[in-house]
């Protein structure tokens, strides 16, 4: 369905643009094959009306003509939807070219590559730099492991709810989930979701790794506004505990949870194969020290505590 109706869109938007004269509905719609096959005159209306307005959301003007019989016409003029000249000097360049190859192992690889073709061969500047010279000393990846990023990258640029099994850091098994994707953004390595969760009829965010099965779609419209602004990263930042005001105090095993290395304000090797750590606390960080397991032993505060061996206890009841 997505393909057929990009097909058609594609088809009207030909056709607005290369005529020299405004087109009524009539000459469109024997002009467009999927039109044609649109069954009577209401079902076309309505049709043809969604997508000149898609259109227009793409950016498309679109001009809407009287002629002297009074009869209503629409066009594209060229000169109306012209980009205006590309102008980007080297280090503009040297910036896109970067920001191209983060995708190269990942679902946008070949739409990135596209892109920089075309902006070169519209006249943007090669740019010579370090990371083409050398590609080894700076290479720049958004890992995307997780089979649930395509049809949620889908899903969210075609404004289509969705419904997976999803399983939360305390919980030992999924649960299923409706939700209304917004935006997909990666912090620390990994993939989140920020959607409308329909069953509890609230925004959240899902962590893609802990989606398990198949991200399906779902029929209808979207029931709650997206927000011009989706702060995910501030959301999931405040569940790890990066707005902490207090810190704990954890025995860490030796080379072992090096995330939470980095976050540790204090650190004290020990000889015994444990380290101990002082690392911010805030709310979600007994979900996040779950996560390593055997690994991590928290000594103080006792909330903190007895947050990650209820945590476990659930883990291990299954």
């Amino acid at each position: 369905m997505a393909i057929a109706k990009a097909e058609r869109l594609m088809n009207l938007a030909l056709c607005l643009l290369g005529t020299r004269r405004a087109l009524s509905k009539r000459e469109l719609r024997g002009s467009i094959e999927a039109y044609l096959e649109a069954s009577g005159d209401e079902a076309f209306n309505r049709m043809f009306e969604r997508d000149k307005d898609d259109l227009r959301e793409l950016g498309l003007v679109i001009e809407t003509v009287e002629n002297l019989d009074g009869e209503i016409g629409y066009l594209a003029r060229r000169d109306s939807n012209r980009l205006p000249p590309i102008t980007l000097d080297v280090e503009e360049a040297a910036a896109l070219g970067l920001a191209a190859r983060v995708w190269q192992q990942a679902r946008l690889a070949g739409a990135a590559s596209g892109a920089l073709q075309k902006l070169r061969a519209a006249g943007m500047p090669e740019a010579e730099d370090a990371y083409e010279i050398q590609p080894s000393a700076l290479e720049p990846r958004i890992p995307v492991h997780e089979a649930a990023f395509e049809p949620l990258m889908l899903a969210c640029r075609d404004r289509r709810p969705v419904s997976f099994e999803y399983r939360k850091a305390n919980a030992a098994r999924p649960e299923p989930r409706q939700v209304e994707p917004w935006t997909l953004e990666c912090w620390r390595g990994h993939w989140y979701l920020a959607g409308w969760d329909r069953d509890r009829g609230a925004e959240r965010v899902f962590r893609l790794s802990r989606i398990t099965g198949k991200v399906r779609s779902r029929a209808g419209a979207f029931t709650a506004p997206v927000p011009d602004a989706v702060t995910v990263r501030e959301t999931v930042e405040s569940w790890a505990g990066e707005t902490a005001t207090r810190s704990a105090r954890i025995r860490l095993r030796s080379g072992c949870g090096y995330p939470l290395r980095a976050r540790a304000t204090e650190t004290s090797e020990g000889t015994d194969g444990w380290d101990e750590l002082e690392i911010p606390y805030g709310h979600g960080l007994d979900a996040w020290l779950v996560e390593f397991g055997p690994d991590v032993v928290v000594l103080e505060p006792a909330d903190l505590k007895a947050d990650v061996v209820e945590r476990l206890r659930a883990v291990a009841k299954g």
